[in-house]
């Protein structure tokens, strides 16, 4: 379709608050230290969307967010973010989501993401994009979508034969190494690109894989067109049949973890976007994940 939408980025998935605990202590399992506890607009579909509002894009998102006084507040710090919120599902009977997390010194200690009300949603949050505001079966979306694995495993299914997807340029995360299995179905749509760290590569191929190279070549063997793999403060790859491209990520000191995969995907497609090519796009995003792991980019 010929429309201000096809320029968009959409970004589809979870829209929810994140509660983080973070303390500058190692930890193990049952330790009780000091630290600090906040709450901020999270989710893998808006972390996506946070990075591309701040390279100047506007986001559009597609996600289920209750009608709740915590919904209220999500969906206004979402719009004052340069965010078009007009296509969110607005439930009576679903509360908005929730994702909690602990970090120490030592990384990410442990992870719960409640996000039953964009699952019990379902297509729902697709609606835009079958009833002609953002696209059609006839007339499909022509943009960038960027995906992510909270959806279930049905829905991603569906996605992946739409025709109301046929033409979008996907890109697709899996929301954590738990869900990576998820995203089968959409390993063999010809156009999409799958991002992800050298463990959900590993999952998804059933197999261990020592570097990011190989995990991009397995990942490809099992029929992905293109893949990006990264490896935390390793060599991350970016593959497809033409062959694999790696760099090495700067080197800093890691204040932060949750989001930072996130912030990667989102730098990449912003970078390519602006008419970067392979190479210049994946070390901006490795920069862009460098300064946000550092804590050099603001929260």
């Amino acid at each position: 379709m010929t429309s201000p939408a096809s320029s968009s980025v959409l970004c589809i998935g979870s829209v929810l608050w994140d509660v983080i605990g973070r303390t500058a202590s190692h930890m193990r399992q049952g330790a009780d230290v000091p630290g600090r506890i906040s709450r901020l607009p999270g989710g893998v579909a808006l972390n996506i969307a946070m990075t591309l509002a701040r390279f100047g894009l506007r986001p559009v998102l597609l996600s289920a967010v209750g009608r709740d006084a915590e919904g209220d507040e999500l969906v206004a710090a979402c719009a004052a973010m340069g965010m078009d919120t007009t296509h969110l599902y607005r439930s009576d009977d679903l509360p908005t989501d929730r994702y909690m997390a602990v970090e120490g010194a030592n990384g990410l200690i442990a992870a719960i993401a409640d996000a039953h009300s964009l699952e019990a949603a379902g297509d729902k949050i697709l609606r835009p994009l079958d009833n002609g505001a953002l696209g059609s079966p006839e007339a499909p979306f022509t943009g960038t979508v960027a995906l992510d694995g909270n959806l279930t495993q049905a829905l991603l299914e569906t996605i992946a034969r739409s025709p109301s997807f046929a033409r979008a340029d996907l890109r697709v995360a899996p929301a954590s190494p738990g869900k990576a299995a998820r995203l089968l179905p959409l390993l063999p749509h010809p156009s999409s690109t799958l991002y992800v760290n050298l463990e959900e590569a590993g999952l998804l191929c059933q197999a261990e894989f020592a570097d990011t190279e190989t995990a991009a070549a397995g990942l490809l063997a099992r029929g992905a067109r293109r893949v990006l793999v990264t490896d935390g403060g390793r060599s991350a790859s970016d593959a497809d049949a033409q062959g694999c491209i790696s760099r090495e990520p700067p080197r800093v000191l890691v204040t932060r973890v949750t989001g930072a995969g996130d912030t990667f995907m989102a730098a990449h497609i912003a970078a390519e976007r602006d008419g970067a090519d392979r190479t210049t796009a994946l070390e901006r995003a490795l920069q862009a994940a460098a300064r946000y792991v550092s804590g050099e980019t603001p929260l």
